[in-house]
């Protein structure tokens, strides 16, 4: 009984002490930001790196993303004599959830895993200490830039994943499955409201803070050799998904 006790005490304490540490390395990340945020040519790098070169994934996941809600939304509605409403649907559930969510959790396998990655190598390939010990800050030079850019750069995403879906709802239904397109557009443009929009904003950049620093944590702290990057690399991306979800929860009930 004691031994069992004693497990359960020590995994409390580990955790506790783990979320201690996150947290002490978010603030000191935004302190950096604040203070010494870095090159801007290393921030444009990161852009490009977590940004345009993320392209491809978000627009292909967004247009079947698209397609699917207008399928789906239009054998729905049209038991109800609303095919019409079928922009607003497509819409709205791209614009408030499926958008950001599906952005960042895209930008997570491709992006996440290798900032974690990268950081890793560079922590038992001993290039981190080697910073340390010329007197210069690893967060100025790895840590802050990729946090930066994927504040820019997420939100961006989100746009273009919601257009490109919108407007893959637009072939199923209007192209495929008969929807008159002015109906479509016009019921989109009656019902989606600023708020909407801002919301999902709001979500994308929260969750590009939570990738960047996930990411970023996981991989500064990394265990020795191949398999410490690879448990590390998959802690990242396991972690990150599911705090993209409960933190959407908790953003979607306050901005509700």
């Amino acid at each position: 009984m004691s031994a069992a006790i004693q497990f359960i005490g020590h995994s409390v304490l580990d955790c506790v002490r783990s979320l201690g540490r996150m947290g002490g390395f978010l603030l000191y990340s935004c302190y950096m930001i604040v203070r010494r945020p870095g090159s801007p040519l290393y921030i444009l790098k990161q852009i490009r790196f977590i940004g345009s070169k993320s392209l491809f994934v978000i627009c292909l996941t967004a247009a079947f993303t698209g397609m699917v809600l207008g399928l789906q939304g239009y054998y729905t509605l049209a038991k109800f004599g609303s095919e019409g409403m079928l922009g607003t649907a497509v819409a709205l559930s791209l614009v408030r959830e499926l958008g950001p969510v599906l952005a960042a959790l895209m930008v997570t396998g491709r992006a996440g895993s290798a900032i974690t990655a990268e950081i890793g190598i560079m922590r038992i390939s001993e290039q981190i200490d080697a910073l340390e010990t010329m007197a210069l800050d690893p967060f100025k030079y790895l840590i802050t830039p990729k946090i930066i850019a994927a504040m820019l750069a997420l939100p961006l995403l989100c746009a273009i994943f919601d257009v490109v879906g919108i407007y893959g709802g637009w072939l199923v239904g209007v192209k495929l499955l008969g929807v008159n397109p002015g109906a479509y557009f016009y019921e989109m443009e009656q019902s989606v409201v600023w708020r909407d929009v801002y919301s999902g904003f709001v979500k994308s950049f929260s969750f590009g803070v939570i990738i960047a620093w996930i990411g970023c944590y996981k991989g500064y702290f990394a265990g020795h050799g191949a398999e410490g990057v690879s448990r590390a690399t998959t802690e990242s991306v396991v972690l990150t998904s599911v705090l993209i979800l409960v933190w959407d929860y908790f953003l979607t009930s306050v901005l509700l």
